[in-house]
């Protein structure tokens, strides 16, 4: 896959997101699909497979409605991407929070095949 569109295809999973959009991120998603989370530390959990990993997305929307991933800087080489974020939310006491990351995305056949979250602190 071309540099160009590895980065389109990040940027419009982060697009589905932040939308909250469930079936929009699982789209862009290979069937065999690999997240991992950046929690419980030390290594963060595994997702395998589509519904392993919409079963995750569709639990942290429940518990995170004012979440947002804002992209900071994002780079790509042929299937390969890495993004580096700031996760911001407001918890249900309205008081407001953040964290930085970066996520490692590989792409095969034009889906996200893999995402690895990693989290500063």
């Amino acid at each position: 896959m071309a540099t160009i569109q590895t980065i389109q295809l990040v940027k419009r999973f982060n697009d589905a997101l932040n939308a909250r959009n469930v079936d929009g991120m699982m789209a862009l998603m290979h069937p065999a699909c690999i997240f991992e989370n950046t929690y419980p530390p030390p290594d963060g959990a595994r997702y395998v497979g589509q519904a392993a990993v919409r079963g995750f997305w569709l639990a942290f929307f429940a518990g995170s409605s004012q979440a947002t991933i804002e992209i900071e800087e994002i780079a790509a080489w042929e299937d390969r991407c890495v993004m580096r974020w700031i996760y911001r939310w407001t918890n249900p006491q309205a008081e407001n929070g953040h964290m930085r990351g970066v996520d490692l995305y590989t792409v095969a056949d034009g889906l996200i095949s893999e995402k690895l979250s990693y989290v500063k602190g």
